[in-house]
């Protein structure tokens, strides 16, 4: 038996067992972990090649010929709207000389590679190679771009290299009664926009988005109104689950994360006052974090490009009706102004945390009951690492 280079060491992995236990006795993982670029490596083929890959919304491209591109641990892809008005993705490098076919976004019926203009369809079909008559045995039918699977989940497209993957839906389950009342396909992303190359790990991102502990700590304040102690785990975790998620509980409804504490946009109308009393922090490892308030909704898409450098695009969600307001922008540059107050206290801690585990005194620390959804996090990630290490093992 060989071993892959691609592979995670076996005294890593048992290493890891101590991070999955009760949250009462757990340890937090390894500081290699966040750091390796071999990790990551191995991380690419465990996780990014095989879960769904959150890429963006379906309202980016509502059109048929539109298409954006993006690119997740140096694979680049192209999501469209086909001929058929179905969401559809697939790589973005030319089958002839690797080059990418094309970048950012638009509209058209064809992609073509600007160095040798090889051209494909909308799905991917390989339409036109100029001067390749005289090349043997040369059929377009065998140099489509590769085809990626799709599946939209409440508005999200996501994406999956794995042709085997199980449906990502039924995964999700435990989180959809907390974002039902939402009705998050029809509500509105204005837009989004791109951080690049933030100096922390991609689990760094999505442990810190999670994390009910540092609520009204590192938030003082600003975050009064949603206490780190109110914070509770609602659904118990499954191991077939794709979602980790937790409720921050308000000290009074339609809260609001500004400085008024209070809601700016207008509020889902489908809301329990219940819902209107909390919010929700889910992680759909290993690509989107999402949140929800009375008012809006927000999401990050994590990239990771390099063992501690990410790209982050950032999004809000509105009901229709909050965008027909005469004032949507100067609502919107409040509720900006409000969450960059976060922002900017969660990048300084981020970027210090990853500092911290560069140390060689990097702990493996002890959580606080207001961390379990990290002990998910561990639970999902290892399992995953478990598998990827057995198939690394070939014969």
């Amino acid at each position: 038996m060989t071993t892959n280079p691609l592979s995670m060491s076996d005294q890593l992995l048992a290493s890891l067992e101590a991070s999955t236990a009760d949250v009462s006795q757990a340890v937090t993982l390894p500081a290699e972990l966040y750091t390796s670029a071999e990790v990551l490596a191995f991380e690419a083929e465990a996780l990014f090649m095989k879960e769904w890959l959150c890429v963006g919304r379906a309202e980016r491209i509502p059109n048929i010929g539109d298409w954006f591109t993006v690119t997740i641990v140096d694979e680049p892809i192209i999501v469209a709207r086909n001929k058929s008005g179905e969401v559809c993705a697939m790589s973005a490098v030319c089958q002839h000389r690797a080059m990418q076919v094309c970048e950012g976004e638009g509209n058209s019926t064809t992609f073509k590679c600007p160095y040798h203009h090889w051209n494909y369809g909308l799905d991917g079909r390989l339409l036109g190679a100029p001067a390749m008559e005289r090349t043997e045995a040369f059929n377009k039918a065998d140099f489509g771009l590769p085809q990626l699977r799709v599946e939209e989940w409440l508005g999200f497209v996501f994406v999956n290299f794995d042709s085997d993957a199980a449906p990502l839906a039924p995964t999700l389950e435990r989180y959809s009664p907390f974002v039902h009342n939402f009705d998050l396909e029809n509500a509105i992303c204005p837009g989004t926009f791109t951080l690049e190359n933030l100096p922390w790990n991609w689990k760094v991102m999505f442990e810190n988005f999670n994390d009910g502990y540092h609520a009204n700590r590192l938030h003082q304040y600003v975050q009064d109104f949603c206490p780190s102690s109110m914070s509770e785990f609602p659904v118990p975790w499954s191991d077939d689950s794709n979602v980790i998620f937790r409720t921050g509980g308000y000290t009074h409804i339609d809260g609001g994360f500004n400085a008024t504490h209070r809601v700016i946009m207008d509020v889902f109308p489908d809301l329990t006052d219940e819902e209107r009393t909390r919010s929700t922090f889910a992680l759909m490892p290993p690509t989107l974090c999402f949140g929800t308030a009375p008012d809006q909704c927000f999401f990050f898409l994590v990239r990771p490009t390099g063992p501690e450098t990410v790209d982050i695009e950032i999004g809000y969600i509105f009901h229709p009706s909050a965008l027909e307001d005469p004032l949507f922008e100067q609502k919107m540059a409040l509720s900006d102004a409000g969450v960059q107050v976060f922002v900017d206290q969660d990048q300084d801690a981020t970027a210090k945390v990853q500092q911290g585990l560069r140390s060689r005194f990097a702990p493996r620390g002890r959580y606080s009951w207001q961390e379990e959804s990290h002990i998910q996090f561990n639970r999902w990630l290892v399992q995953r690492y478990r598998a990827g290490q057995a198939a690394s093992v070939v014969s």
